[in-house]
């Protein structure tokens, strides 16, 4: 018989320790170590060979010698998704999808996979959901059905040999955390099943040129379940957000080794399932007809397009000791700091306000173009007065009260020139040599100058 090991893992960095302990030592995380039981796989098993039937043998080659040709991409037929993934799927990807349940993962993927089995083999793997469900959502969703091949199996190396029969260019694992191998002596969705099932699959996607989309659990932080190794043997790691009250899901990547990682992907829900939305913007900027104090456009670079969103800010008197400081799209810390230079540079106290700050339509604010548009919008707020509905603002705000360049000014003017909007604060290294015809475009300096502008 195997001898079994146990070793126990930690969730968050994947270190080892031949103990259980409260506290990884590595990470510092606390109360994520969990015991893993491995077993060494016995001799002539599939897993001690390196994997299934028809496993390839490496060859040791120069560098010089490797092919650089390109790898042609395939397009999933929907162009937001195949932005995020840098431009379409490549073959032999490993490419991991996470989202909240009820988002759309297995939605957009029964689509993407409908169309791409009309113009080449394609193989869904359900582990979750019966062959009945499946067809029952294609159905309501009116896709075809008459190409797309359904697999409901959960063992991976069964996977691995059917998909050897079968020879599709592209195979969805629905979901990984429900997948297990028969050499690995845990219960499916423990640390050690999903790592080892997920680099499963990856080297059989390398070995084959199979491009392999996986769907990943999310926590209740909202970010990937399983450890984080997980993460590092993919090639692609995309997570598909969106709130139950709203009709609208974002698409964004988080790893990318074919493309940007800063892409970002905008989908509806419909009731023909998902819907790409060619112009983010105007969805973004769906404003009220009268001037509102604390409303205010600015524009954010998404990967490769500009983009136009709206932010709110609402100050008013606390009667708290500690005034409450909330930023629901954008990072609270960078809230705190925005204030603390506000009052430093500009005069302007809130020590005994609350601070609220909203970015419009759930999008998450990762970059610091947005600092220029959030201050003005508080100013707003506590001034009670509003600001016009023509004017857009984008910038960095320095700790010394400078407001910094950011990159593509000119494509986010334009991008705001197009939409309408007649009156721009930018910082002045982004003042096109140029003027933008019916645009009139301020140049600052400093945030005094910013205040002074309005």
């Amino acid at each position: 018989m195997a001898k079994t090991k146990t070793a126990y893992v930690c969730n968050e960095c994947g270190a080892d320790f031949v103990r259980w302990q409260g506290q990884c030592t590595e990470c510092g995380a606390w109360n994520t170590i969990s015991e893993v039981r491995m077993t060494a796989p016995a001799k002539g098993s599939r897993g001690s060979a390196g994997g299934y039937a028809g496993a390839t043998v490496a060859k040791v080659i120069r560098l010089d010698q490797v092919d650089l040709q390109e790898v042609p991409r395939f397009s999933s037929g929907f162009a937001e998704f195949d932005r995020v993934l840098g431009g379409g799927i490549v073959p032999g990807s490993a490419i991991l999808i996470g989202g909240h349940p009820g988002a759309g993962k297995s939605t957009l993927l029964l689509q993407i996979m409908c169309y791409l089995a009309s113009t080449g083999p394609a193989l869904y793997v359900t582990g979750e959901e019966s062959l009945q469900q499946v067809a029952m959502r294609a159905n309501r969703l009116g896709l075809p059905t008459n190409q797309l091949k359904m697999l409901a199996e959960t063992q991976v190396e069964t996977i691995c040999e059917l998909a050897l029969q079968e020879k599709p260019r592209i195979i969805v694992i629905d979901s990984i955390q429900v997948m297990q191998m028969a050499d690995i002596q845990s219960a499916p969705g423990s640390v050690s099943q999903v790592r080892e099932s997920a680099a499963y699959l990856t080297r059989f996607a390398k070995q084959h040129q199979i491009a392999v989309i996986m769907v990943g659990h999310v926590t209740k932080d909202g970010s990937l379940a399983g450890p984080k190794v997980l993460e590092h043997c993919i090639d692609c790691s995309v997570m598909f957000d969106g709130d139950s009250d709203s009709r609208y899901r974002t698409l964004r990547g988080n790893k990318n080794r074919f493309g940007a990682v800063n892409e970002l992907g905008v989908f509806a829900m419909t009731g023909q399932g998902m819907k790409e939305v060619k112009n983010p913007s105007a969805i973004f900027l769906s404003r009220g007809k009268e001037e509102a104090p604390g409303s205010l456009v600015m524009v954010l670079w998404e990967g490769t397009r500009p983009l136009l969103v709206e932010i709110q800010g609402l100050v008013d008197y606390s009667p708290l000791n500690n005034p409450r400081r909330v930023a629901v799209g954008m990072e609270q810390n960078r809230l705190s700091m925005l204030l603390a230079v506000m009052h430093r540079h500009a005069g302007i106290q809130m020590a005994d306000q609350d601070v609220f700050v909203n970015v419009v339509g759930g999008v998450r604010v990762g970059e610091t173009g947005a600092d220029l548009a959030t201050l003005l919008a508080l100013v707003s707020s506590f001034r009670n007065k509003p600001l016009p509905m023509d004017l857009v603002v984008f910038g960095e705000v320095g700790l010394s009260g400078e407001i910094r360049p950011v990159p593509s000014g000119q494509e986010r003017l334009r991008e705001a020139a197009k939409h309408g909007f007649r009156r721009a604060i930018v910082p002045h290294s982004n003042v096109p040599k140029e003027p933008l015809e019916g645009m009139q475009v301020i140049g600052v300096n400093k945030l005094s100058d910013a205040l002074e502008a309005l």
